[in-house]
């Protein structure tokens, strides 16, 4: 039997790319905008569709970013909590291995873990709390990982090919000032196919998603200016003075990917280095005609 794909999260950002993506490789996929915490929809929804997986690219990530989530912690938990698990439970209900696409701004830089220094793996307890979102997220995978049908896969700072609003970059070059402080990064032309290898081999757990290492802001808007937008110009300013402008905190830090690499490797998939896999982005966004 082929696998039938369906994706919470509507023509959403990610979720687009995901439908593109899985059209592109032939497969049976569908989309779906129903609350994920509408328990009784969500069921009758996978019986309509009968998917073998379920792609969960939905939730509560604010507009125009996380502060809002700050002023909306009902909506923010009805979404990125009971939502979450209640997709989860009912895809384990009816056998559906389910994919969550979570989020790595669950950690900051700390002693054990300096700029730098070893990055932080799956098993590392979050400590991060200087936001609502990351709060409600580090809760919920606590959670999510004791299903046995759920891959919880870890983005950071994601990056598309385009500018689209949701695109980190594009979020950066509209900023007056920004940190520069190495992070890990998400390309989502590398990552997004190996999330359907991994489904698809029905692996489960939680993995670091990001390209291997990290990459700071003033190296990655210097590679945008020489080769997507010459004329481009930033200001930097520090964290302290971040802080004044912002009204929930900002998560900074490297995720280790020695286990996501590893087990790509096995299905023979490689995901560039981060400054490698960004130089790449902006070749094809210069190749497209984007600037």
């Amino acid at each position: 039997m082929s696998n039938v794909y369906l994706i919470w999260g509507g023509e959403g950002w990610v979720a687009g790319h995901l439908s593109a993506l899985l059209k592109s490789q032939g497969k049976e996929v569908h989309s779906t905008t129903i609350r994920m915490e509408n328990r009784e929809a969500v069921l009758a929804e996978i019986d309509r569709v009968k998917p073998t997986h379920v792609l969960n690219a939905a939730g509560v990530t604010g507009r125009p970013n996380v502060d809002w989530c700050e002023d909306n912690k009902e909506a923010t938990i009805r979404s990125n909590v009971i939502g979450t698990l209640n997709l989860a439970d009912c895809c384990f209900q009816k056998g559906v291995h389910c994919t969550v696409f979570a989020t790595g701004c669950i950690y900051q830089y700390d002693e054990e873990h300096p700029i730098g220094g070893k990055g932080f793996v799956e098993t590392d307890k979050a400590n991060f709390a200087g936001s609502f979102y990351s709060e409600t997220k580090a809760h919920v995978e606590e959670i999510l990982k004791y299903y046995n049908n759920t891959l919880i896969l870890r983005l950071r700072m994601p990056v598309s090919d385009d500018l689209h609003s949701r695109n980190f970059v594009t979020k950066i070059t509209k900023y007056e000032r920004v940190v520069d402080i190495p992070n890990s990064n998400t390309i989502l032309t590398d990552l997004l196919p190996a999330s359907i290898l991994l489904a698809d081999h029905g692996d489960t757990g939680v993995y670091n998603f990001t390209n291997p290492g990290a990459i700071s802001h003033n190296e990655v808007l210097t590679l945008f200016r020489d080769i997507v937008r010459p004329s481009f110009t930033w200001k930097n300013f520090s964290l302290e003075e971040q802080s004044k402008v912002i009204k929930a905190g900002r998560s900074n830090c490297c995720l280790d990917t020695t286990k996501l690499t590893e087990k790509l490797k096995g299905y023979g998939y490689e995901i560039p280095e981060v400054h490698e896999a960004y130089r790449k982005c902006f070749e094809r966004m210069k190749a497209n005609g984007v600037n």
